[in-house]
């Protein structure tokens, strides 16, 4: 069995989701970066952390691709052009979305305070709109960001969106809100998000 060390309000909740889409058991430690159960199992603190029996794994990229080729779910075969498409936007997702969110964030609570530099955020914001335009063009036409198949990418793409709600970065793109809107009724995300509560 596996168990996920992190708190929903983290990437973590990548990790929750997958599990739940793959309805996989796993235990949930409910522990914040740097806490001693995150140290215990990743000596940088961060999470998620995925204990599979007694190896860790860190990065919710990481696990989330782990998970995918371990169940073969959630993801395309490797090797496939489909799958370098979906590597493509997975790494199109961390580098232009959530860089700049995890960026503002460093720069809004995580670095001490005279390390900060609070105008960066504008910038920032404004990378993440020229971003949506981009991605939206790469979309496919059906329910998923590569047509009738979900895939990682959409995880990652669906938790950066709900963290732009919260740090306040407006998503602009139509598209993405309808896409954003209709993820979030998966019943596996519901019983993922729940888990905060």
């Amino acid at each position: 069995m596996y168990t996920v060390i992190g708190t929903v309000n983290s990437r973590a909740l990548r990790v929750l989701w997958m599990l739940e889409e793959l309805e996989q058991p796993f235990e949930h430690v409910m522990a914040g970066p740097r806490s001693d159960d995150v140290m215990a199992a990743n000596p940088s603190g961060k999470v998620p952390v995925l204990l599979d029996e007694a190896e860790a794994i860190t990065d919710s990229a990481a696990i989330l691709t782990y998970l995918a080729d371990k169940h073969g779910a959630l993801s395309f075969p490797p090797g496939t052009i489909e799958r370098a498409r979906q590597d493509s936007l997975t790494h199109f997702i961390l580098d232009e979305f959530d860089a700049a969110l995890w960026t503002a964030a460093r720069h809004t609570f995580i670095l001490p305070k005279e390390r900060r530099v609070p105008e960066i955020k504008e910038s920032l914001k404004w990378e993440f709109e020229n971003s949506q335009r981009t991605l939206v063009s790469r979309m496919s036409h059906g329910p998923f960001l590569m047509g009738e198949q979900m895939t990682i990418a959409d995880i990652m793409l669906t938790h950066c969106l709900n963290w732009a709600y919260v740090a306040k970065f407006p998503v602009t793109e139509q598209p993405l809100l309808d896409y954003g809107k209709s993820m979030r009724q998966r019943p596996a995300y519901k019983r993922a998000m729940a888990r905060q509560e």
